[in-house]
């Protein structure tokens, strides 16, 4: 089983090279998005997105109990991509509908912290090869309003707990690859 990360910018590749190792493994491929279409310009980005997977994948849409999706698709004959944990984490941060401050401490959601260890478990026990598709926010300017920059923090925490569990991590530059840990892929 390998586990790989692969993290980038926005539109820097990270989802298609993602793609591109999944269709290469030659293994049966489960698709979990966790976007959510909150509004018609993200329902037309997952609507785009659906429309340009392979049609043999299995799509599973989960936004929250990510975890839970590793462990119900884990089979040795599968690759499990997941795409992508940004957006998951924001869904997590605003799963109880909360109205962040803009200044002060911010109080996250029971949810936030249960789901995270949920799926590091399961990617511990998942029988999959599993590639988990991230965004790699904290290289930009330190962002405007309390809840940004937890939200920027957080991610960079969950980035972290990930490729610790990962075999492999992988950057995604302008649509280039860059090794950080373990093999060539």
């Amino acid at each position: 089983m390998m586990r790989t990360l692969i993290l980038g910018g926005a539109r820097s590749g990270k989802s298609s090279y993602a793609e591109k190792l999944a269709i290469e493994s030659g293994k049966e491929v489960v698709y979990i998005a966790t976007a959510s279409a909150s509004d018609s310009e993200m329902a037309e980005r997952i609507r785009h997105h659906r429309a340009s997977r392979p049609a043999e994948w299995i799509t599973v849409e989960e936004p929250l109990a990510l975890g839970n999706q590793l462990l119900r698709w884990s089979a040795p004959e599968r690759l499990i991509l997941v795409d992508c944990l940004t957006l998951w984490l924001g869904n997590l941060l605003f799963s109880s509908g909360e109205q962040y401050p803009d200044v002060g401490n911010i109080t996250l959601p029971p949810l936030f912290h249960e789901q995270q260890d949920m799926l590091a478990s399961a990617l511990t026990r998942c029988s999959s090869d599993v590639i988990l598709v991230s965004n790699e926010v904290g290289m930009g300017i330190m962002p405007i309003g309390a809840i940004s920059r937890c939200f920027m923090d957080e991610q960079g925490r969950l980035n972290q707990a990930m490729a610790a569990l990962c075999d492999r991590a992988v950057l995604v530059a302008a649509g280039l690859p860059l090794v950080l840990k373990g093999a060539p892929c």
